[in-house]
C-alpha cells in the first residue's frame, strides 16, 4: 500500500475516475428510466391529445317525430371500438319543438354520467341514481348536477333527422 491510501487520502486520478463512473451510471440510469417512462406517459396522455370525432348520425325521418313529443333515439357512437359490442350504440332525447326546430339532449346526467329518463307526465328529465332533476329545456331544477344537460347539434337533411355525435359529453 502506498502512503496516500494509509493516510485516508485518495489519488487525484482515481477520484476523477470515480466521479466519471458515477456520472456515467447516473446518465445511464436516467436514460433507461426515460425509455421506460416515455411509452407510459404517451399511453396516459393519448386520449386527451387525440382529436374527438364529430359525425352526423341519422336517427329517423322527420315525419316520425311529432311536435311537442320527447322520444329517445339511438345512434352509433362517434368513436366505437371493435370490442364495444352493444356499447357501440348510444342514445339521446330528441324533441320536435316546432315544425322546423328540433332539440336533442344527451342521455347522460352532468353530475356523474348516469342515464337520465324522460317523465312525460311531469315533463322532467330525472336521474334515478343521485336525484338530479332537469326541466324540459334541460336546465337543472334540483339535485347535484352542476350544469344543464348537454345538447347535441341537430339538422334535417333530405327529410332525415341527424344528430352530431361526440364522446360521452360530461363536461
Amino acid at each position: 500500500m502506498n502512503t496516500n491510501e494509509r493516510s485516508g487520502e485518495s489519488d487525484p486520478v482515481s477520484q476523477v475516475r470515480r466521479d466519471m463512473l458515477n456520472a456515467v451510471c447516473i446518465l445511464l440510469g436516467l436514460g433507461a428510466s426515460a425509455l421506460v417512462a416515455a411509452p407510459v406517459v404517451g399511453f396516459l396522455l393519448a386520449p386527451f391529445l387525440r382529436p374527438k370525432p364529430r359525425l352526423w348520425r341519422p336517427v329517423g325521418r322527420l315525419q316520425d317525430f311529432q311536435v311537442g313529443q320527447t322520444v329517445q333515439v339511438k345512434f352509433a357512437r362517434s368513436n366505437p371500438l371493435p370490442w364495444d359490442g352493444f356499447l357501440a350504440e348510444t342514445s339521446a332525447w330528441l324533441r320536435r319543438e316546432t315544425e322546423g326546430y328540433l332539440i336533442a339532449f344527451s342521455i347522460n346526467c352532468t353530475h356523474l354520467g348516469c342515464p337520465v329518463r324522460w317523465e312525460k307526465n311531469a315533463e322532467l328529465f330525472l336521474c334515478p341514481c343521485h336525484g338530479g332533476v332537469y326541466d324540459d329545456s334541460g336546465n337543472v331544477v334540483a339535485g347535484p348536477p352542476p350544469r344543464s344537460l348537454v345538447r347535441y347539434p341537430v339538422r334535417v337533411t333530405n327529410g332525415n333527422v341527424e344528430i352530431q355525435t361526440t364522446p360521452i359529453p360530461l363536461v
